[in-house]
């Protein structure tokens, strides 16, 4: 029978700055994975949608306040060419606007987005989008931390990013990302390698013992050490049953 060849995971980007993609998602074994047709990667114009010869995409906040909002004709237009496409193909991908007011972008999310089709995100600028396109596109608010930025590209990059390395075949070592920080609901063990001292530093004897258990009895230890000192919402999560991060 022959291999059935897998549909590569999709991204559009919405943006004002094209040319900001792939930046880092070229690199490494993201951009390689591209190559291959993991992932897929195209950059839509939102300037392309304006109407007038100065290509304004923006206008000032009904109600007074500093900055400018982007316009909610010229956002629907931009991300209606995309999604209906989507819709004609059968294949609808969620939207998602990269936003510091979002829910907080975690593990568990990502691994829904990497076991979908892909992604259509729209990078903001200025103080925002307009709250109608928001709510007529049904789009999903996602932040990558409570901090602001200039705007939405590198946002997107860092979720895009975290989501392309779970698809398949992107990491060398199948088991690396079931050890990481969050897969489990608990911050990353330490790591080292050699040399055997470093600056007066030894790798701990146990990770050289060769005892499976008792290196895995140390790790977890860790784990847990960790979390509680530097992550007490994860912590308290985990301590109480809660698999919201660990399912």
């Amino acid at each position: 029978m022959a291999k059935t060849e897998r549909k590569p995971w999709r991204v559009t980007a919405l943006t004002l700055f094209p040319d900001a993609f792939p930046g880092v998602l070229g690199a490494s074994i993201i951009g390689g994975a591209e190559k291959s047709g993991i992932w897929a990667l195209e950059t839509v114009d939102i300037r392309d949608f304006s109407t007038n010869r100065h290509r304004t995409v923006d206008s000032p906040p009904s109600g007074g306040g500093p900055g400018m909002v982007l316009k909610p004709d010229i956002a629907a237009k931009a991300i209606d060419s995309v999604a209906s496409a989507d819709v004609l193909s059968g294949d609808e991908r969620p939207l998602i606007y990269m936003t510091p007011r979002g829910k907080p972008l975690t593990q568990k999310r990502v691994r829904e987005l990497a076991t979908g089709s892909g992604i259509i995100v729209f990078c903001g600028r200025f103080e925002g989008l307009d709250q109608r396109v928001i709510d007529t596109r049904h789009m999903e608010e996602i932040s990558i931390g409570d901090y602001v930025l200039a705007g939405g590209e590198v946002a997107a990059q860092v979720m895009i990013e975290a989501c392309v390395r779970l698809l398949p075949d992107v990491l060398g070592d199948a088991t690396s990302a079931s050890e990481e920080s969050f897969e489990n609901g608990l911050l990353e063990y330490p790591l080292y390698t050699k040399p055997r001292e470093f600056e007066g530093r030894a790798i701990p004897e146990v990770l050289l013992s060769g005892d499976h258990k008792k290196i895995a009895d140390w790790r977890r230890k860790q784990q847990e050490e960790i979390t509680k000192a530097r992550r007490a919402d994860l912590w308290q999560a985990f301590d109480q049953g809660d698999d919201h991060e660990r399912d």
